[in-house]
């Protein structure tokens, strides 16, 4: 199996290589892992202390965040280094001041293993939620480094838990302590005979809880609202697009704002997207001290890093990736701020939306009609919304402390 997993690597490096060439995001990758050992060498000495965070993306970065952060102020005169999979994520938070070097992580292969971790040489290891890639750990093992996976989350149904998954399976033993979001995911690990896991809880709960702490104030999205009622569109994807457009389009309710924050904000998207709308709107890109943002019914943010300051304007939220197949993003985002939530039909995956289902904070839609009809009663019944805020509120109110059961093992 281990041959197996190492075939499989050296093969995917050839193909991502290959496919790198027509594919701008994949280019970025290959690019950036060749500068991955330049920068640790340049920026890493042999007798600097070092911490090292791993995340898949920008999701697995913004969740682990408030740990790397205490952390951080714990071992003050430590050196930081986050390492990223994904271009999405690295591109996005290169210059984040938490750390003292940014890159990609190598390949997993046995070597690229062995050399980054006598360049890291560190201290404490954490990797968030998904993170398992077996050569490193089985390294880092080897080598009895302190290392930890935080808000794990597992699931029946992957490799570690069926018989053709020794090989990933054994990977885990790597993790000193493993601290998952769930009591199911810890008696998975039970199972197998993995012992040193706590149920800590979703670190997302107090990721987001720490945004009411702060200015959340966005003047062109203040003078757009108007004080109307709004709802906010966070992270849509097309298949999301198709439950919604028709309502704005044929209800024209000019006391209602609309903010679409598509995933994709590439030029051709958010320009075929403007072009289906047949009200009046305006993107980001296309600000000026020209437009008066009170004459628009839907603002399209074309751009990053003012989402989660926006839902704290919504009074309804609907959150894309669960119409299709990409996953449903974040909903917790706009739970902190106390507002009813519509997801798609495809929400399985994610616990917090489960539960909130269950509760009626969230409620989820298979169709465009599904889609109006709980819409309408939102934007009509103002205790609905109320009553449907107070239930998303409290829930992340009773569900933040993963932060402080983590660092007790420090």
């Amino acid at each position: 199996m281990k041959g197996l997993y190492s075939i499989g690597i050296y093969l995917a490096s050839f193909i991502i290589k290959i496919a790198a060439l027509f594919n701008s995001k994949l280019k970025q990758g290959v690019v950036g892992r060749k500068e991955t050992f330049t920068k640790l060498k340049n920026n890493i000495k042999l007798e600097d202390k070092t911490l090292w965070f791993h995340c898949a993306s920008l999701g697995e970065y913004e969740q682990g965040l408030p740990v790397f952060e205490a952390l951080k102020a714990k071992y003050p005169t430590h050196k930081v280094i986050i390492s990223f999979f994904s271009p999405s994520g690295y591109e996005v938070r290169k210059n984040t001041k938490i750390a003292d070097v940014v890159i990609y992580l190598p390949l997993d292969t046995k070597t690229n293993a062995q050399q980054f971790l006598d360049l890291v040489h560190p201290d404490y290891i954490l990797f968030v939620k998904y993170e398992i890639w077996p050569n490193f750990l089985h390294e880092i093992k080897k080598r009895n480094l302190n290392a930890l996976l935080i808000s794990a989350v597992f699931r029946k149904d992957q490799s570690f838990f069926k018989w053709y998954g020794s090989y990933t399976k054994s990977a885990l033993f790597g993790f000193r302590h493993i601290f998952t979001q769930d009591e199911n995911s810890k008696v998975l690990l039970q199972k197998i005979g993995y012992a040193d896991a706590s149920v800590s809880g979703d670190t997302r709960f107090d990721r987001v809880s720490n945004q009411l702490k702060i200015n959340n104030t966005v003047s062109f999205i203040e003078a757009f609202k108007d004080d109307k009622l709004c709802m906010v569109f966070g992270s849509t994807w097309p298949e999301d697009d198709k439950l919604y457009l028709d309502y704005i389009n044929t209800t024209k309710n000019s006391e209602v704002k609309y903010i679409i924050a598509p995933h994709n904000i590439k030029a051709s998207y958010v320009a075929s997207l403007k072009s289906q709308l047949k009200v009046n709107t305006i993107c980001f890109s296309e600000l000026d001290d020209t437009k008066n943002l009170k004459d628009y019914q839907v603002f399209i943010l074309d751009t990053i890093g003012y989402l989660s300051k926006v839902y704290s304007y919504a009074d309804i939220a609907y959150i894309g990736g669960g119409a299709g197949s990409t996953g449903l993003h974040n909903i917790l985002e706009p739970a902190v701020f106390g507002i009813p939530i519509l997801i798609g039909k495809n929400y399985e995956k994610f616990p917090e939306a489960k539960a909130l289902i269950d509760l009626g904070g969230v409620t989820s839609l298979a169709s465009a009609t599904a889609f109006n009809s709980s819409l309408n009663a939102l934007i009509t019944d103002k205790f609905l919304r109320q009553n449907k805020g107070v239930i998303t509120a409290s829930f992340i109110r009773k569900n933040k402390g993963a932060v402080n059961k983590i660092m007790a093992y420090f």
